[in-house]
């Protein structure tokens, strides 16, 4: 095998796999105006990120995504270039909104809503955005042991 084949495949499997990603950042994208409403509150979604990764009490896990999402959002190349049509612009609200979901099974619906810098109206529209207004309050959603 020679270097350009090596290097030709390493081109595909990095370009298949983006193409999943983008695939998969369509597939969890808010539909209808929520894609708007979540690029209007990225700025306090970004202060409550910051927060809760730096909440001790919350489980090592769910530190170590928010605190990879901050490091993806300080990045200046994005998973999808802004040229590309919607979701150019939108790819970070949708990272943000699936990382949130995450966050509320592990860590509860209490723990986001304490940590909120926004207004009630905010959060009322973070919890459309992400479903997490079908948790139940005040018990984190999580699932059992495994055996």
């Amino acid at each position: 095998m020679s270097g350009w084949d090596l290097l030709i495949g390493a081109g595909a499997a990095l370009l298949l796999a983006w193409l999943v990603l983008v695939a998969a950042l369509v597939v969890v994208r808010p539909r209808g105006g929520l894609l708007r409403e979540a690029l209007r509150l990225l700025p306090d979604v970004l202060r409550l990120v910051r927060r809760l990764a730096g909440d001790l009490t919350l489980p090592r896990g769910v530190r170590v995504r928010l605190g990879l999402l901050l490091a993806y959002l300080a990045l200046p190349v994005d998973l999808v270039p802004d040229f590309i049509p919607v979701l150019g612009y939108a790819d970070d609200a949708i990272i943000v909104t699936a990382v949130l979901r995450g966050v509320v099974r592990r860590a509860g619906l209490d723990a986001v809503r304490a940590h909120w810098p926004g207004t009630d109206d905010g959060f009322a529209a973070l919890a459309r955005l992400t479903g997490i207004s079908r948790s139940r309050p005040g018990r984190p959603n999580r699932r059992p042991p495994r055996r």
